[in-house]
């Protein structure tokens, strides 16, 4: 066990899935930009804990986490999730091989398959507006500017485009959320997961991967069915959106964590706002 002390709460919802004596047990804390999760590795078996934030993060919500994963695992997308309290959530530990960003690109079949599998599951009940989140995070940053402002009113002015289709999303796939399983990918971290377009999650991986926009937009098309044309488009429209949602996460975290690597990753994701 480290030295510091472990979270109450959280010791008492792992016995309740652990009844065993835990004292033998390791919590690592995970490496991450949010450092919220722990690994919790115990003689019979290893857990994942994630941390309700302790300073607010929009749209982050481990009880709707829960009963994301819950609906999802029930068509096999995921594992059931164990558990869940006023501040942690508990799951089993998915073992795998995490991928570095060429292994990303090199395994978009692979993750376009798993994909694929995710979009053709019943909606979760919990549908996502990104107009809704990025109001959150202008009243929630204090440091804010005419180029930020301008460029939210004018995607306001806009609209959402309108969905092509509605399917569960995972909206943060990106090489670090990504395992290799005997031959397959899976995804980790759902805290983001909801309903939305069906274009959001491609429109996530080619800004994580733009040299190989289309090897991504050609072979999702192949395995699915839409048309390539449309869903590209589609995909352009939601650009502005995420451009905006990422450099608004950075910069929230910045202002949380006073992390100098968070401040220069939010400089950087402003820079790259354009209309």
């Amino acid at each position: 066990m480290p030295a510091s002390p472990i979270d109450p709460s959280l010791l008492q919802l792992v016995r309740q899935y652990q009844p065993a004596d835990i004292s033998a047990g390791c919590f690592l804390p995970l490496s991450g930009l949010s450092h919220h999760s722990l690994k919790i590795v115990l003689p019979e078996r290893t857990l994942l804990a994630r941390q309700q934030p302790l300073t607010p993060l929009p749209f982050v919500d481990r009880r709707r986490e829960f009963r994301v994963l819950k609906k999802l695992s029930a068509g096999g997308v995921v594992a059931r999730p164990l558990g869940y309290n006023q501040h942690w959530l508990l799951l089993s530990w998915q073992p795998g091989e995490m991928l570095t960003c060429q292994q990303f690109s090199e395994h978009f079949r692979e993750i376009c398959q798993a994909l694929a599998e995710l979009h053709h599951q019943p909606l979760t009940g919990y549908r996502l507006s990104l107009t809704a989140l990025l109001e959150d995070y202008w009243q929630l940053c204090r440091q804010k500017t005419h180029h930020w402002l301008q460029y939210w009113q004018r995607l306001k002015s806009r609209g959402e485009p309108s969905p092509l289709r509605l399917v569960p999303l995972h909206m943060d796939i990106h090489a670090g959320n990504v395992l290799r399983v005997s031959q397959r990918c899976c995804f980790i971290d759902w805290e983001y997961s909801a309903d939305g377009d069906i274009a959001l999650d491609l429109a996530v991986i080619c800004l994580n991967d733009p040299a190989n926009e289309m090897q991504w937009i050609n072979y999702y098309a192949e395995i699915t069915g839409v048309e390539p044309g449309q869903f590209s488009r589609q995909i352009e429209r939601w650009k502005p959106w995420l451009r905006l949602l990422m450099a608004c996460w950075y910069q929230l975290r910045a202002e949380q964590t006073d992390s100098p690597q968070m401040q220069g990753l939010a400089r950087q994701h402003w820079q790259n706002l354009s209309l």
